[in-house]
């Protein structure tokens, strides 16, 4: 069974595991239909989608007529313009067939120059605040990569009470001690605040390498072995609160819903020890100043 907890101050229980509908982006309909029967039957409720994962927002349509109510729904927008957040959230609506999403996201608002546009007058926020007033969203995120973005969560908690905030959390990225350090501040005033805190990356291993032939499912290579995939899931659900959202690599979202249900029975005492050993041939995805971008 699923652990649930509540996604900050929603009023919402969602599990601790939440559907990355980025594995949606590609598939045909009748594959996106069964990985969404197997989150269904698994009791994931919390699916977390956005514009730019190719035909995910597509893909969920017609699932969602039948199920939209067991689903705590969530998507997202690039744009920083209000005007512009505002067209990108009509047609996620519009291209999932729903009324309303639960949680709506500034997608990657890790830039300085960005984050200015989205607060300031005319920005996405105004647009996202005017939107939740008519009922379209009924929360308010933010997301990002890369080595800065604890500290610009910390900045946007700052300026707005949002509702969740989602950031890489894994061996390598509480390597960078700054991160680290950031990361336990955001974690603590999230904690305080009732926000919910999302993580992704969880079973990242490295970039891909130029010479590996391997097939491509997400933009980073991922942990494939059942044992290091339950440790590396297990080195986030242990800490209180943190939600985590799935790869889009569809391929190990069964191993991945093993590794969750197996967090039940407690994780390995040497567990720290365990997760560096299983990263020794990995590498940082995000290394500050060189390679703060998801591909580049």
């Amino acid at each position: 069974m699923i652990p649930t907890y509540p996604f900050g101050n929603t009023g919402h229980d969602s599990t601790r595991i939440l559907f990355g509908a980025a594995a949606l982006g590609g598939m045909r309909q009748e594959k996106a239909d069964s990985t969404l029967d197997l989150i269904r039957s698994a009791g994931i409720n919390h699916i977390d989608t956005a514009p730019v994962y190719g035909d995910s927002e597509l893909r969920l349509a017609d699932f969602l007529k039948s199920h939209r109510d067991e689903f705590f729904l969530a998507t997202k927008t690039a744009d920083r313009i209000g005007d512009d957040a505002r067209r990108s959230l009509e047609t996620s609506l519009e291209r999932m067939q729903v009324d309303q999403v639960d949680l709506i996201q500034f997608h990657n608002l890790a830039q300085d120059a960005d984050w200015n546009t989205v607060m300031s007058p005319g920005g996405a926020l105004e647009a996202a605040i005017k939107a939740r007033e008519e009922g379209l969203v009924r929360f308010i995120g933010v997301t990002g990569h890369g080595t800065r973005i604890a500290e610009m969560h910390l900045k946007s908690l700052a300026r707005f009470d949002f509702a969740s905030v989602l950031l890489p959390y894994n061996f390598f990225m509480i390597q960078d001690e700054r991160y680290a350090e950031e990361f336990e501040t955001l974690y603590k005033l999230c904690q305080e605040k009732g926000v919910a805190m999302q993580t992704i990356k969880s079973i990242a291993k490295r970039r891909w390498r130029e010479d590996d032939e391997s097939p491509r499912r997400s933009w980073y290579e991922p942990h494939r072995d059942d044992d290091v995939i339950e440790r590396a899931v297990h080195f986030v659900l242990r800490r209180e609160g943190l939600f985590l959202n799935s790869t889009s690599d569809a391929t190990l979202l069964p191993r991945i819903i093993a590794a969750v249900e197996s967090f039940t029975e407690g994780v390995a005492e040497d567990l720290d020890n365990l997760v560096a050993e299983d990263n020794t041939e990995g590498e940082p995805l995000f290394v500050r100043g060189v390679s703060d971008d998801v591909r580049v």
